[in-house]
């Protein structure tokens, strides 16, 4: 029996409980104590009419947190808890061994309504995972698990398993480096990705393959970004966007019936990056409510405002958002949202309410009567709505309306929590201008297959040149990521040209890569879906330590083991490394 299956029509029978004392009343006559394991509490109660005098004393004597074995009867409870599914009965202690004591929590167990630091949480998270949502957690990311290797299965893909130790091939974010020992001098590097090993699957004839596979990367962490991540790794030959978009879809769909009971409905809407950008500021919108970005641009050339034609006349534009509802907010609260555009390089927000009367207060002003209706229509402003507008350089301008844009959407209640909304983001661009380092890098990976169409851009306008590449959002995070990948070894050196890669770096980084096409290399695409950030949405939590079980800290650190952590000088002698001395143990 667990801790959670019994209920009255047990009443009678001998049973056998072994959990944590989760809470004990003393009341002098009788001894109550909660017992709890994974699948709920059980109330105990020893009386000295029913228990052993050394088992009725043994209980005063119990701790929180104690590890206990209990033999008794199933009764009724005098007193029922309803709040609890086990709250109309107890046991009846006739006997108890105590398994394991403990120390006195470094927090309270028992109340998880308790608000404790979160790196003393990290510290302890083998309690943390006592107390509250952790557990259960992981047991919908165990069943999410379960259903892709079922799906997947049973369209024929094989999980195969890529190496761990692999080379390192420096393509946007840092590696994770491993020291040889045999090999002094040289590393191995951790996963980003199995991208080179997959597409290499599908070069050997394994037409379709799957993994969930552990990745990491030297990045920077933020609420959704761990530096040890795990994803649904997935590639097909002999396929196209249409052949594989129904098998994510459908496997998205198992995934949240099962563990959610949520039925989603394929096909899911589709947008092309640019339509995404132009609309939502961002190529992961949260589509859970409206609210998009309007292009004033034209307007604002007509309105006296020095700013906005200040910005026009420099080459910026003019974008807004229209709040429904939003004349209700003050001029102070208004002024507190400017501090969402400030990082982006703004100073502020040009602002004005429709009312009765027409538009008043902020840029109004600047605005004539006969100008008015226009600026009405085009946001297509009701009475009571505001309207929050940015002018200036196009790319900042749009990030700073899309963050605007989820704060006012949090704000405003306008969010759904039990609302899935997910979209497939098409026709990514291939290439992007590093400014810093004055060269041309992929948007995504060089192995993303330009997209036909645009295939005379690559010498005139690389810059222009859409790629086959897709992301799968959901309520606005980016899940998964994909692309057609290049077959064809001409196309591909021609993208390696376009990069300014030599032939000495591209034999260092992908050399066996580039020898494999060699050998008849079929037509493939694949996915990766982010399995912590697929759960975060399941669960519905903006922070993805919730979902791991043994997560890392903001900068990427491990507290409850230490890690990273300093090692000893022999094991640097066997690597060949030298380090510091503050980082070196003596042994």
């Amino acid at each position: 029996m667990t801790c959670g299956d019994l209920r009255p029509t047990h009443v009678g029978q001998k049973v056998t409980l072994s959990g944590w004392v989760h809470r004990s009343r003393n009341l002098g006559a009788m001894v109550f104590v909660d017992v709890r394991d994974r699948y709920g509490i059980t109330q105990v109660m020893f009386d000295p009419r029913f228990s052993p005098d050394s088992i009725y004393k043994g209980a005063k004597e119990l701790g929180h947190e104690y590890v206990i074995r209990v033999e008794g009867e199933v009764v009724l409870r005098e007193s029922p808890n309803h709040k609890i599914p086990t709250g109309l009965i107890e046991i009846q202690a006739h006997s108890m061994e105590v398994l394991s004591e403990a120390c006195v929590p470094p927090f309270a167990i028992a109340d998880d309504t308790i608000d404790v630091h979160e790196d003393l949480r990290l510290r302890y998270r083998y309690l943390d995972m006592r107390r509250g949502d952790i557990v259960p957690t992981l047991i919908m990311r165990h069943k999410a698990m379960q259903v892709v290797r079922s799906a997947l299965t049973e369209e024929e893909f094989i999980e195969v398993s890529t190496p761990v130790l692999s080379k390192s091939t420096p393509e946007g974010s840092r590696d994770y480096l491993v020291p040889s020992r045999v090999h002094h001098e040289h590393f191995y590097a951790l996963p980003q990705s199995p991208q080179m090993f997959k597409q290499i699957l599908m070069v050997g004839g394994l037409d379709k393959y799957f993994q969930i596979v552990s990745c990491c990367r030297d990045e920077d962490l933020r609420s959704d970004r761990q530096p040890e991540f795990h994803q649904i790794d997935m590639e097909m030959s002999f396929a196209t966007q249409e052949g594989l978009f129904p098998i994510v879809e459908d496997l998205i769909r198992r995934i949240f019936h099962e563990c959610r009971a949520v039925d989603l409905a394929p096909p899911f809407r589709r947008m092309s990056h640019r339509e995404c950008i132009e609309r939502y500021g961002t190529d992961k919108p949260d589509l859970r409510f409206e609210m998009e970005i309007v292009d004033a641009t034209d307007l604002a050339k007509e309105t006296s405002s020095a700013l906005l034609n200040e910005a026009v006349s420099s080459g910026g534009v003019v974008r807004g958002l229209n709040v429904k509802g939003g004349a209700r907010l003050s001029r102070k609260e208004i002024e507190a949202y400017q501090q969402v555009v400030v990082q982006f390089g703004f100073k502020g927000i040009a602002w004005m309410k429709r009312q009765d009367e027409g538009l008043q207060g902020g840029i109004a002003k600047y605005i004539g009567c006969n100008e008015q209706p226009r600026w009405i229509e085009r946001f297509e402003m009701e009475v009571g709505d505001c309207l929050m507008i940015l002018a200036g350089e196009k790319s900042r301008l749009l990030k700073a309306l899309d963050q605007l844009r989820r704060r006012l959407g949090k704000d405003f209640d306008l969010i759904d929590p039990s609302r899935y909304e997910p979209l497939w983001v098409t026709d990514f661009p291939l290439f992007m201008w590093n400014e810093e380092e004055g060269r041309m890098e992929s948007e995504t990976h060089p192995f993303t297959s330009p997209h036909l169409d645009d295939l005379d851009l690559l010498d005139s306008n690389p810059i222009g040149v859409r790629s086959m590449g897709y992301d799968f959002v959901i309520n606005g995070y980016e899940i998964g990521s994909g692309s057609q990948r290049i077959h064809d070894r001409g196309l591909q050196k021609k993208i390696f040209s376009v990069l300014g890669l030599t032939e000495e770096e591209i034999a260092n980084r992908f050399g066996f890569f580039v020898e494999a096409l060699k050998f008849g290399t079929p037509p493939h695409l694949g996915i990766a879906l982010g399995l912590d950030r697929l759960i975060m949405i399941l669960i519905g939590t903006e922070n993805v330590k919730d979902v791991i079980a043994f997560p890392k800290n903001h900068w990427a650190q491990d507290l409850m083991t230490g890690a990273p952590s300093e090692v000893y000088e022999a094991q640097l002698k066997e690597l060949g490394v030298t380090v510091g001395e503050s980082t070196v143990g003596q042994n």
